[in-house]
């Protein structure tokens, strides 16, 4: 029997973790319970969340400086509480947001001299300052996020969403309190609109700047673990990985436009109970993921609104944490396609993602375009209602593109059908007398020998055109035009409750197939 093979660019990727020398060690990661990566990347830092008394630091290593981290170093000591997120400007490599348990999100400008001072043993080398400090939340802030376009404009999550204007240092959007706590945030690709997965098992859609409520709301993963959001790119989709009600590990793809259709495609991975961390590579369609707890992390390249498993990294050491470098940033010269960043221990290892070429040449189809370290707009211009896509990087010759102004996309819940109104009922009339009936009216016929049609999906259509045409009989009142309205809008109704049926019994046949697909393959 003949197999046909996807063609794919990325079907040989492969991860090579780095050698002793490079890693970064003598770390003290932080031991928080919070479901968090530990680790955030620029194209010039590394940040990892430390284990610090006193309060909470961070601590910020250069990543060309690898080894054994001194254990003097200096730290970033912002907050009074652990430190649960901090996140890269995408236009800044020296600027770091940090968010933790006492609710403060805080601004860093790293300085490198000190960095270096520390690296090349130098006593009393003093600890990293924060630029600014806002009182962000009443509750811990578990989550910072820097606006993908538009300079300044910072995003932090509790159980509710602020979006920060840096520069002015105050809060310019706040979304309506979650049920509970915020587990994860996600930007689209032109910083529109946000994605968040919350406690209480809910997706929901936010645009800041169009009101402080949800444009929709959507049930997600069933179980009780963490779960994440990721937007896709430039793609209308949206990745979540979570837990089923059997604790099963579960990786949805969402339709943005309409999410209360359910997701567009269900895989389920395993049974394990570390968290998934999905990672997504705008410029390869790659959805990278890292389970905590794992040792191995699975790639999969996404097509027409399916995932195509490619392969998995595999390791003995279970990662507690990881992150990626930015796309503009990895190696082109080693056909390195993206770089992580692993916390394991107390080091950090970092794992290339490369495709084997046997060329030298630059790999056009691995590198299109890559988002530039520049913004597309000031924080004013977003601010004032301005949307535009990223500055892309041409990865061969570093030019980069001009800036592109887009259309706000409308993302508007679907308008449900208006509920059956019943027609009043007719006046009392006396019947006339029956007479024998009238001749009838000349009508097309079916011929005999013409089979009849099987019915198709669009038969409603086509019933409410038949119907609404005059009848030859008297009865074309007012009232009886108000019954038969009635009487489609009741069928239309149980028409869209057949569908949905068929779409639940669909969902689940899927989840029952990629079981016996994950039990074949163990056997």
């Amino acid at each position: 029997m003949s197999r046909f093979v996807r063609q794919s660019s990325y079907r040989h990727v492969f991860g090579q973790p780095a050698k002793k020398e490079l890693v970064h060690d003598n770390v003290k990661i932080s031991a928080s319970a919070w479901d968090t990566n530990l680790v955030t990347a620029s194209g010039k830092y590394l940040a990892v969340n430390y284990q610090a008394s006193g309060g909470g630091a961070f601590l910020v290593t250069p990543l060309d400086e690898t080894g054994k981290l001194p254990d003097l170093f200096p730290l970033c000591r912002a907050h009074t509480a652990p430190v649960l997120d901090t996140a890269w400007s995408p236009f800044d490599d020296s600027l770091v947001a940090s968010a933790g348990e006492d609710g403060r999100v805080a601004i860093t400008r790293v300085d490198e001299q000190i960095l270096r001072n520390a690296w090349s043993g130098e006593p009393d080398v003093p600890d990293l300052e924060p630029v600014a400090k806002f009182n962000a939340h009443g509750r811990k802030a578990g989550h910072v996020l820097w606006h993908p376009t538009a300079d300044g404009i910072l995003a932090s999550a509790s159980n509710d969403v602020k979006i920060w204007d840096v520069s002015a240092q105050k809060a310019v959007y706040t979304s309506d309190t979650h049920a509970d706590m915020v587990q994860s945030l996600s930007w689209d690709f032109c910083g529109t609109v946000y994605a968040t997965t919350c406690k209480d098992k809910k997706l929901r859609l936010f645009d800041p700047r169009a009101g402080s409520s949800a444009v929709t709301v959507a049930d997600s993963h069933s179980g009780i673990k963490g779960s994440r959001v990721e937007w896709m790119g430039s793609l209308d989709r949206i990745v979540t990985t979570g837990f089923s009600k059997m604790s099963e590990r579960q990786v949805y793809v969402w339709d943005s436009r309409d999410l209360v259709k359910g997701p567009v495609k269900t895989i389920t991975i395993d049974q394990s109970s570390g968290t998934l961390m999905p990672f997504w590579n705008a410029s390869n369609n790659i959805l990278f993921l890292a389970g905590k707890g794992d040792g191995n992390v699975r790639y999969y390249e996404y097509e027409n609104d399916d995932l195509h498993y490619l392969t998995e990294f595999s390791s003995p050491q279970p990662q507690r944490g990881m992150c990626f470098l930015p796309s503009r940033a990895v190696n082109v010269a080693e056909n390195e396609i993206a770089r992580a960043f692993k916390a394991v221990g107390s080091m950090i290892e970092p794992i290339s993602f490369i495709v084997p070429r046997k060329s030298d040449a630059f790999q056009a189809d691995l590198y299109p375009p890559a988002p530039s370290a520049t913004a597309s707009l000031s924080a004013e211009e977003w601010l004032s209602g301005k949307t535009a896509e990223p500055i892309l990087v041409n990865m061969e010759n570093q030019q980069q593109s001009a800036p592109v102004a887009v259309a706000a996309k409308s993302y508007t819940p679907p308008t449900p059908a208006p509920a059956p109104v019943p027609a009043p009922a007719p006046a009392a009339t006396p019947t006339p007398p029956r007479t024998a009936s009238p001749a009838p009216v000349a009508t097309p016929t079916r011929a005999p020998s013409e089979p009849k049609p099987e019915p198709k999906p669009e038969p409603v259509a086509a019933t409410i055109v038949e119907k609404s045409t005059p009848s030859s009989t008297p009865a074309s009142n007012g009232s009886s035009s108000g019954e038969e309205v009635a009487s489609l809008r009741k069928e239309n109704e149980k028409l869209k409750g057949e569908v949905a049926e068929r779409d639940t019994i669909i969902r689940e046949l899927e989840l029952k197939l990629e079981r016996v697909r994950a039990f074949a393959k163990d056997l």
